[in-house]
């Protein structure tokens, strides 16, 4: 198949190697040195097993009008790129062209082909002028829930740190052809998927650990063991995915993992630092409406008190605010 990546970073980056290597016709679009060091030397993937992928075959540019018509689209960029970036997917899009859309938090999707009271509202913070229902058209989305981790180690190299698994489901909840072709798709690459009836409770269920530990984590530069072996900290990562537990529920999602389950899966992926944390210490934008203030305004939108997940998503809130003020990052330097 004839795959687009757009944003080859630590998510877009594992999926472009590991898509290449297995045989499909792989193009990126990203920016800046990152992009650079792709045109130049290729990707390299550096795997949690120690093996290392280096993929010179990918066409790699700055622009989606360059690459032409897709059988998939894999928009691997932060949330917040989403708005500025959906008028040029016109340019990748043939008749039967799937769009997957590969961020974390709730989707902007998220009420469309639910059915019930709220079908085909739309979340307000993650598509503010309407320019993602306007551009892109759901009929080709399917939902896809990642669960691997990773990071950008240098320009053209990115790092998988633990996970495998790429859920996918229709909005709509069918088992559709085009969702198994794509299960197909991730399987031949390695990964672990499978189509999943109910794409938004699995995507509840990450949401959890995201909206708790990412912002703890930036807050604190605390890893997630770290996070969940500290009492507090624990006890306060337990607290807001409660919260977010009785906003799910209050939507009609029942979660399969308890939220203590969830810790303990946290816990065991050891001296990791969140998505939320690395972007803190690199001075990138922090991912913050789809992953707390999304659910801050499902809760206002339900009647469900929220209230440590207002106080956290303020604090945040604050921190990027004064970040893309200053102009810099923060980090913990070490002084002994």
């Amino acid at each position: 198949m004839k795959i687009c990546v757009v944003g080859a970073g630590a998510i877009g980056g594992l999926l472009a190697v590991r898509l290449a290597q297995a045989g499909e016709q792989v193009s990126v679009v990203d920016q800046g040195a990152h992009l650079q060091a792709i045109q130049r030397n290729g990707l390299k993937l550096l795997m949690a097993d120690g093996s290392e992928h280096l993929e010179r075959s990918m066409e790699a540019t700055a622009s989606m009008r360059d690459v032409g018509p897709q059988d998939v689209v894999i928009l691997a960029v932060k949330t917040q790129i989403l708005p500025a970036i959906a008028p040029q997917l016109d340019s990748l899009l043939n008749d039967d062209t799937v769009i997957l859309p590969m961020q974390n938090g709730l989707p902007w999707w998220y009420f469309q082909k639910a059915g019930g009271e709220y079908d085909g509202r739309r979340i307000e913070c993650l598509d503010p002028d309407g320019q993602l229902a306007a551009h892109v058209d759901v009929d080709r989305i399917v939902g896809c829930v990642v669960f691997p981790a990773g990071e950008i180690v240098s320009p053209g190299v990115v790092r998988h740190t633990e996970g495998n698994r790429f859920p996918l489901g229709e909005l709509d909840g069918s088992d559709s052809p085009r969702a198994r072709a794509l299960v197909e798709m991730f399987t031949k690459a390695g990964f672990k998927s499978f189509v999943i009836e109910d794409v938004r409770a699995e995507i509840w269920l990450k949401l959890l650990g995201n909206l708790s530990f990412n912002p703890i984590s930036a807050l604190t530069h605390a890893t997630m063991v770290d996070i969940c072996q500290y009492p507090p900290s624990r006890a306060l990562a337990k607290s807001l995915m409660e919260e977010a537990q009785a906003v799910a529920n209050s939507l009609g999602i029942t979660l399969r993992v308890s939220i203590e389950k969830r810790i303990a899966g946290a816990e065991k992926v050891g001296k990791h630092k969140t998505s939320m944390l690395q972007d803190v210490e690199a001075g990138r934008g922090l991912e913050l409406e789809a992953i707390m203030g999304a659910v801050v305004e499902l809760a206002r939108l339900t009647g469900i008190a929220t209230p440590g997940i207002d106080a956290i998503y303020a604090l945040a809130k604050l921190l990027d605010r004064t970040m893309r003020e200053e102009q810099g990052a923060v980090r913990l330097r070490r002084i002994a």
